[in-house]
């Protein structure tokens, strides 16, 4: 995943030389999110994920992610440079969705905790480019070339050394009609409404808050990265947590309490001094994604076990279909409000999760 985030590590380098507007800016993220939106769609619609290997589709998925970002580093500009992090987010769709049912099939008990593990991992790669050019020296094309190396290994070590575990899932055909029935069962759908109003502040929150850390909190932009990665990183941490809450005491529980918090952060990081908005940073990217795998886990004890790739693959594409609006919003409400109120538009999402966990918690079982 160390792709995802490679150009949005490097704005500020780009920005001087490629003269890059704010808007082009967003495009670079945004364009990630829309390929990994298609790339999760066609795999839905032909069941990729569950009639081929999971661990195939991750390793191809891998090497095409790599191979779009590193072609990035031999762009001049964003006409170029669009399209391939459109082509990185559509490769990514073969990597997220596959190695969540990979995991899955390794446990039966206490797979809330392993698929938290497996989206803290997710998350550390997300930050990584933060990390790598956080640590100053670089210029941005290594940074782009490192991610891609790093995106190359994770994929080889999926295919060289994760076989199916030994709680397989049913094993499907070609059935395009799933991708109607999928939230139609009444467990996927209030969970993947939650799963909604989490993504609807996540990677708004994960995208930007380097250029708010840069803007508020830091004077070097080196002490800017660092801080973005470790706000981001910490959220390994959180969903390891979140994993052993889930399996203890209750997803729903679990997921709506993780929202609660995340929101009242984005509510008022904005309002508070330097210092206490440090610290809300870190309780604020430990708690935004501590739930994200307990919505997918949730999928995968709801859905038709046949398709539960299928369920997965879609339940990301149209969470990651609603980063798009919150990652192109909060630049307009900066310019509008400035950071003191912008990041308070993405506590809605939360706050709409929390009342579709109250609805699962209701159900029977």
């Amino acid at each position: 995943m160390a792709t995802w985030f490679s150009a949005s590590a490097v704005i500020p380098q780009l920005r001087a030389d490629w003269g890059l507007s704010r808007g082009a800016a967003s495009w670079l993220t945004i364009a990630v999110q829309l390929g990994f939106v298609a790339g999760a769609l066609a795999s839905s619609l032909v069941n990729l994920a569950d009639v081929v290997p999971p661990r195939l589709v991750i390793f191809g998925g891998a090497l095409g992610a790599a191979g779009a970002n590193a072609l990035l580093a031999l762009a001049h500009g964003p006409g170029a440079a669009i399209p391939l992090r459109f082509a990185t987010g559509f490769c990514l769709a073969g990597v997220y969705p596959p190695a969540l049912k990979l995991m899955s099939t390794w446990f039966r008990r206490g797979r809330g905790t392993a698929l938290g593990v497996l989206v803290g991992a997710l998350t550390l790669g997300s930050a990584s480019p933060h990390l790598v050019n956080g640590l100053g020296g670089l210029g941005w094309r290594s940074v782009i070339v490192v991610t891609s190396v790093l995106t190359v290994v994770g994929g080889a070590i999926a295919l060289l050394a994760v076989p199916e575990g030994p709680y397989p899932f049913p094993r499907a055909v070609v059935d395009p009609r799933q991708v109607r029935l999928v939230f139609a069962n009444r467990g996927v759908r209030l969970s993947s409404l939650g799963y909604f109003g989490h993504m609807w502040e996540l990677y708004a929150m994960w995208a930007w808050f380097f250029a708010f850390a840069s803007d508020s909190l830091f004077a070097s932009r080196n002490t800017a990265a660092l801080m973005t990665f470790a706000v981001i990183g910490v959220g390994g941490l959180g969903c390891v947590v979140g994993g052993l809450l889930g399996d203890r005491f209750g997803r729903a529980e679990t997921t709506a309490a993780a929202m609660l918090s995340s929101g009242l952060c984005a509510l008022t990081i904005g309002l508070l001094p330097k210092w206490a908005a440090i610290v809300v940073a870190l309780v604020w990217g430990f708690t935004v994604v501590a739930d994200s795998a307990q919505f997918s886990t949730l999928v995968t004890e709801h859905a038709e076990q046949a398709y539960v790739g299928t369920a997965l693959a879609l339940q990301l594409a149209v969470g990651f279909t609603l980063t798009v609006a919150t990652i192109w919003l909060i630049p307009i409400a900066r310019d509008a409000v400035g950071w003191r109120w912008a990041f308070a538009i993405l506590a809605v999402g939360p706050a709409l999760g929390v009342i579709a966990m109250s609805r699962l918690r209701r159900e029977p079982g």
